[in-house]
């Protein structure tokens, strides 16, 4: 077994073999030198295994004889460079190999010898291998015959593969690929394809030997298997070693050839070599076609394409041949079409590049005989049972003489047949896929699937698993499925073999169901009880509040109930209903088993809710008490929330709520009812109002002045004197004498009558429209003339008032009356300087007003 202290670092590994030759022989004892040689992708950055184990068992028992460990000998590289110029993007053919050495001793053997290694892992993503088995390693092996196979077996060379190890292979063109070996003592070689080994329990420490014979294969997905390990198209020379035909599509691929060594007529040895092939999207200039195209439906028309379409290829050439020989047709399309008026046997030849360079041809027969329909039937789909195949494929012209059957059971390869009508026991239940290729005499072939799905027992349910009945009542058994029921015991019974028997048992009995399907079985029971009356306690009389639900309950062992009266019940068939009533009632309940029957009562007494009445809702202006009246026949009561009510258990508390709220008037009284009964008013606190008047403002003599008042609904201004309506929101101002202060008060009510007040005085001026601006400020945060603001007086617009530094530079400006400048330029108050400003405005009669000046900055 190969050493295992790279761990995991080995799964670039893609292929190897073991051969030995025969160096002397000392009396019993025969010398082998003995050659281990791996492969390994030359991209990979692992390294070999150094060193390897080898081990040696008995070939018969599978004892272990000894454990080889070796070195790695000497590594090299085979690359391909002689690339074929008629093959476009050329695939990457590169190994590593390694070599291992040693000599050995073994004395001559009647079984003889397997020598085996393993190594993990192999290269990931094998094409031909089931998808999701990541870590998949390899064993290989080689044998030493034993002395009663024939008496000159120990005295052996096992034959050597020598063929090359590189070939360039295209996805869907022909190929070859030589597994060809030598032997040194003549013995005639045969080759087959074989299943590629994986490994045995492995010891990651790298410590442990190599289990012993026999090995298991590696995990081959559909449509392959090691004896089919490239797919359907292509085959081995069982003289040569010769592997060819159609390639599948790219990918890489694990072949395991293996050569088994006659010696006069007697197979003395097996020697393997197990490589994965990398198989690329190259394209091969070259003629290629199928073996042969088969019209053997109902067809006689056909379209052939080269199938190699590499760009190379510039010129076509197609000839039909009848079955005789002769040209029938040509053609330089790149496709070759023809309809056949006869059938027959015949010829499609195509040349490409004809009298070019990657010039090339081939031939496929085409076989005309319409009217083959393949298909079989099956019977019996039991696992451990055979399910019988049987042929039912149509000829046509000819006669079937082949049949190849793959039952479809994964992971086995003994699920074949080459039988006409054969049988096949599956060993797992699950649906598989069949498929049958039948040949013809004529050469006709075609294939055909159908799924086939096998069961461990046939699927079988039952209505019911225990049920209880009166005595000699009658009662239909349920049981659902496909196939052959009985039942037993068959006394009582009527129709026992059907699904639904009839069974009238007179004590208590248990009945088994059996489904039967093809020979699987199914088995289960219903047990049936018997009694002679019902089991009835009723719950005890209850009080409840009118109006309110209440479930009502009793213990028995009744299969059907019926409760009155049916109006005042939700559902008056369950056991357990729930009632809903306005009065005192008793209830009646029948509960039944089959013929048997009993009845009960249960009285349900109903006292009213006690009466409760918050009163209506009301409406409070903001931060202003809301009076409660509440009326009540309880015997207690309480508000909630508590906290804003001056007192929760009176009926008639105030409430002083800071927005809008419920209050909840619950009551309780000692009639019987243990509820509540509750009622609730709704308090709406109308928001607080926010009266203004606006800003104090100066105007001039004879100048209009648009009051503004807002933050209610409806308005009072006083004194109304120089006022156009004093019981508007906006009534016009004007002034006949100057004044230094004139107040006015707005009164603010809203819908609901609260009130709120705001003031605003004017300043009438007895100048022209103007704008003062003062002559000096000092911003020194004393809250005295800290800031530099324009005074409008008579303009109804100021459209700029701007302050400029001795540079010229604009460092304030505003369109708003009163606002000012704080002497600071980006956040920094300015030293003591001068500064120029400028105003420009629109009076109340809309002329332009302009005006500048200078303003002292004083710190």
């Amino acid at each position: 077994m190969l050493a295992c202290s790279f761990s995991a670092s080995a799964d670039h590994i893609t292929g190897g073999e073991i051969f030995y030759t025969l160096t002397s022989v000392s009396g019993n004892e025969y010398h082998y030198h003995v050659t281990y040689k791996l492969f390994m992708t030359c991209r990979s950055l692992r390294q070999f295994p150094d060193p390897a184990i080898i081990s040696v068992f008995n070939k018969s028992s599978n004892a272990r004889i000894m454990d080889k460990t070796v070195i790695l000998a000497r590594t090299e590289i085979a690359q391909l460079t002689d690339q074929n110029p008629c093959i476009t993007d050329p695939p990457d053919v590169c190994y590593k190999i390694g070599y291992y050495d040693f000599d050995i001793i073994l004395p001559g053997s009647a079984e003889g010898y397997t020598l085996a290694t393993q190594v993990i892992f192999r290269i990931e993503g094998i094409n031909n291998l089931l998808l999701g088995y990541r870590n998949v390693g390899a064993t290989y092996t080689a044998e030493i015959p034993g002395s009663s196979t024939l008496a000159t077996g120990p005295k052996n060379n096992s034959a050597r593969f020598a063929g090359n190890d590189l070939v360039e292979i295209c996805s869907g063109n022909t190929f070859t690929y030589s597994f060809e070996a030598k032997d040194a003592d003549g013995d005639m070689l045969r080759y087959r394809f074989c299943n590629a080994y994986n490994s045995g329990t492995f010891d990651f420490n790298g410590n442990g030997p190599t289990p012993p014979p026999p090995y298991p294969s590696v995990p081959y997905s559909i449509n392959f298997s090691g004896s089919n390990p490239l797919g359907s198209n292509v085959h081995i020379d069982e003289n040569t070693g010769v592997i060819s035909g159609m390639a599948p599509e790219a990918g890489i691929y694990v072949v395991t050839v293996c050569v088994e060594e006659v010696r006069n007529t007697v197979l003395i040895a097996t020697q393997r070599k197990d490589l994965q092939i990398n198989i690329t999207d190259c394209n091969v200039a070259s003629a290629l076609l199928n073996e042969a195209y088969m019209l053997c439906d109902n067809s006689r028309s056909i379209g052939i394409n080269n199938q190699s379409n590499s760009p190379l290829i510039k010129t076509y050439d197609w000839e039909v041949l009848n079955p005789a020989g002769s040209v029938i047709y040509t053609s330089t399309n790149p496709t070759l079409s023809y309809t056949f008026s006869a059938n027959g046997t015949y010829t499609a030849r195509l040349t490409v590049n004809k009298h070019e360079m990657c010039t090339d041809t081939t031939s496929a027969k085409i076989l005309v005989y319409p009217g083959l329909v393949p298909n079989f039937t099956f019977d019996g789909i039991c696992i451990h049972k055979p399910t019988i195949f049987t042929d039912k494929t149509i000829p046509g012209t000819g006669t079937v003489n082949s049949w190849t059957w793959d039952f479809g059971q994964l992971g086995y390869n003994s699920d074949t047949s080459s039988l006409q009508n054969p049988d096949y026991a599956y060993p797992n239940a699950g649906v598989k896929t069949a498929r049958l290729i039948v040949t013809t005499t004529n050469g006709c072939r075609d294939t055909i699937l159908k799924t086939v799905t096998t069961i461990d027992k046939p699927l079988m349910n039952l209505g019911f698993y225990d049920t209880l009945v009166c005595v000699n009542d009658r009662l239909q058994l349920l049981a659902n499925g496909t196939g052959n029921f009985s039942w037993s015991p068959a006394n009582n019974m009527t129709d026992p073999q059907t699904a639904s028997p009839t069974v009238y048992p007179a004590t208590t009995t248990t009945y088994y169901a059996n489904l039967e399907v093809e020979g699987c079985i199914n088995r289960d029971s219903i047990t049936v009880r018997v009694t002679d009356h019902v089991n009835l306690q009723m719950m005890a009389d209850t009080t409840i509040c009118a109006r309110d639900t209440i479930a009502l309950h009793i213990s028995s062992d009744g299969l059907q109930y019926s409760w009155t009266p049916v109006q005042q019940v939700i559902n008056s068939n369950v056991k357990n209903p729930i009632v809903i009533t306005g009065t005192t009632t008793i209830y009646q309940v029948k509960a039944t088993i089959g013929g048997c029957s009993t009845t009960g009562n249960v009285k349900v007494n109903v006292v009213p809710y006690p009466f409760a009445d918050a009163g209506k809702d009301t409406v409070i202006c903001y931060n202003t008490p809301a009076p409660l009246h509440a009326l009540t026949d309880g015997y207690t009561w309480s508000w909630s929330p508590g906290s804003s009510l001056n007192n929760t258990g009176i009926l008639n508390p105030v409430a002083y709520p800071q927005q809008t709220s419920d209050f909840v008037f619950t009551v309780y009284d000692n009639r019987g009812c243990p509820k509540p009964g509750k009622d609730t008013i709704h308090v709406t606190v109308l928001p607080k109002l926010a009266a203004s008047a606006g800003r104090d403002t100066a105007v001039v003599v004879g100048q209009t002045l648009q009051l503004i008042a807002t933050g209610g609904d409806r308005y009072a201004w006083s004194p109304p004197q120089s006022l156009s309506d004093a019981n508007i929101a906006n009534p016009v101002a004007i002034f006949a004498e100057p004044s230094d202060r004139i107040p006015y008060q707005v009164q603010v009510f809203n819908t609901a009558g609260c009130k709120d007040t705001a003031f605003i005085n004017i300043k009438v001026y007895a100048t022209l429209p103007t704008v003062f601006v003062p002559s000096a400020f000092t911003p020194n945060n004393d809250g005295i003339n800290d800031v530099l603001r324009p005074l409008a007086v008579g303009m109804q617009q100021i459209q700029f008032f701007q302050i400029y530094n001795r540079w010229g530079q604009v460092v304030f400006t505003t369109q708003q009356n009163g606002k000012g400048w704080d002497g600071r330029i980006n956040g920094q108050l300015q030293s003591n300087n001068t500064y120029v400003w400028m105003v420009k405005a629109i009076d109340f009669t809309g002329a332009v007003y302009f005006k500048k000046g200078t303003v002292t900055l004083v710190r």
